[in-house]
């Protein structure tokens, strides 16, 4: 498909943008002007047609099937989108009176009451602008919280089948890492955790369930360790979609948890944001949480920006006030008993691929899962990887599953359905999956060459990362 720019025929844009006169000249360095003309040549229906093309050429979850494990692409309700539309929101001003802006008060303030009642957490901050934002700001927090007792411990305990932005936050805030063995069932091996902890541990990460889609059974061994040691116990709550209703983070121990709600509750995921990831925290931890919090006093909400003990402002304004809004939709329209359901739901779907595909693919870790389970390309014969098998699904209507990840298990793909896909979307992937795998005996070659449906065939995976052309160069 030509981009816009081959469409260019000198004369077809009658737009101009007119000259603007300043009252002084600006001077622009010569080094810094364009000789050519930025904007391509193109009459209206064109740009029209060539866009709508190009959007006909991406995959989307509305499109169809999307499992990425561990990142929860779902079917989010157009509603949310609407209603957050709405002038009143989104013409909103964050500099506006304080007066003005009563009713999103309102929505961050019960938003956090609800985000508590779900998890067992005291208070939680909405200020972080996703996951690994709401981890940057928690292990903030440990750090801020022993100064506070004059405890100087440096290091933070990571099990291996963690997310990957746990130890970056961990070495971003300077504390060292150790990481935490899993044992064969793909708990943390508890042996290994009670060598590692010493005087230094101030707080180990639990991806909760973990990225093999494990709920760890050993939950409250950990946490009775961890504050035995003195240290403190951190929750990644990304995986929230798999537990939310059935039991509860502060209940199994944790002191402190950030969740993703551009993946438990309602936002479209991925492009880089929007995103949201609020953080709580137990009560000992509250005094510590950004600045500034919302409080009601009697009929009226407030930002209080006094706290000395606080660790300051991690984001500009209130945070991504979207994504808070269609997370308080979702949840007002779910209610404590839908919640409780969408948990079943992911956990059922989840199942249910895994007991159908293992009898073709192989299973690691043969366990009851969660929201999400991990095959890998052991026994596949004719020299086909994880990798083709991936681009072959693209030829069927679906997306491929996250490859290669968690890495702790060898040509791994970690497929999660999430709560919204039917029965029959779920019998349609399973049927393109077994196709797949009796290809790679049968007709090895067509996997290979795979994708030949798609737009853009077979890449160089690593190329493409590694050296993408991000501008047009005639």
């Amino acid at each position: 498909m030509k981009l816009i720019f081959q469409h260019s025929t000198k004369g077809q844009n009658k737009y101009k943008i007119p000259d603007f006169d300043f009252e002084e000249e600006i001077q622009i360095p010569d080094k810094l002007l364009r000789l050519d003309d930025p904007f391509p040549d193109v009459a209206e229906p064109e740009v029209v047609r060539h866009y709508n093309n190009l959007s006909k050429m991406n995959f989307g979850v509305d499109n169809g099937m999307y499992p990425l494990g561990s990142c929860t692409m779902k079917y989010n309700p157009k509603i949310n989108e609407r209603l957050s539309r709405k002038p009143g929101f989104a013409g909103l001003h964050p500099l506006s009176d304080e007066s003005s802006k009563q009713g999103a008060f309102q929505i961050m303030y019960e938003l956090s009451d609800y985000l508590c009642r779900i998890t067992g957490f005291s208070q939680f901050t909405l200020a972080p602008a996703a996951g690994s934002h709401g981890e940057l700001t928690g292990v903030m927090i440990i750090k801020k919280f022993f100064e506070s007792i004059n405890e100087k411990r440096d290091t933070i305990l990571i099990p291996d089948s963690a997310h990957g932005t746990n130890p970056a936050t961990v070495a971003m805030c300077g504390f060292k890492i150790k990481e935490v063995p899993s044992d064969k069932e793909g708990n943390v091996d508890i042996e290994q955790l009670k060598g590692m902890l010493d005087e230094n541990v101030a707080a180990m990460m639990l991806t909760s369930p973990n990225t093999l889609g494990l709920f760890d059974i050993n939950i409250l061994t950990i946490s009775k360790m961890l504050h035995e040691n003195g240290s403190l116990f951190y929750g990644d709550g990304a995986n929230l979609n798999a537990t939310m209703g059935k039991t509860r983070f502060k209940d199994m121990g944790f002191d402190m948890m950030h969740i993703n709600l551009h993946k438990t509750f309602s936002t479209p995921h991925g492009g880089g944001g929007p995103g949201s990831g609020p953080l709580g925290v137990t009560a000992k931890l509250a005094k510590f949480l950004p600045i500034p919090r919302i409080e009601k006093i009697e009929d009226k909400y407030k930002l209080n920006f006094d706290n000395e003990e606080s660790i300051g402002r991690v984001h500009s304004f209130f945070g991504n006030f979207g994504v808070y809004l269609k997370a308080y939709i979702y949840i007002r329209m779910l209610g404590s008993e839908g919640i409780k359901e969408a948990s079943e739901t992911a956990v059922l779907n989840a199942n249910y691929l895994m007991a159908k595909l293992k009898k073709v693919y192989n299973l690691p870790i043969e366990r009851i899962c969660m929201h999400e389970f991990v095959l890998n390309d052991k026994g596949i014969p004719n020299g086909i990887t994880t990798n083709e098998i991936a681009k072959r699904i693209l030829d069927h209507g679906f997306h491929a599953p996250t490859v290669y990840f968690p890495l702790l298990i060898s040509g791994a793909m970690m497929i999660e359905p999430t709560e919204t896909e039917s029965l029959e979307s779920l019998d349609r992937f399973i049927d393109v999956m077994v196709k797949i795998r009796r290809e790679c005996d049968d007709n090895p070659e067509t996997v290979l060459s795979a994708p030949v449906t798609t737009p853009v065939k077979r890449v160089d995976t690593v190329l493409a990362a590694r050296k993408p052309v991000l501008t047009w160069d005639q």
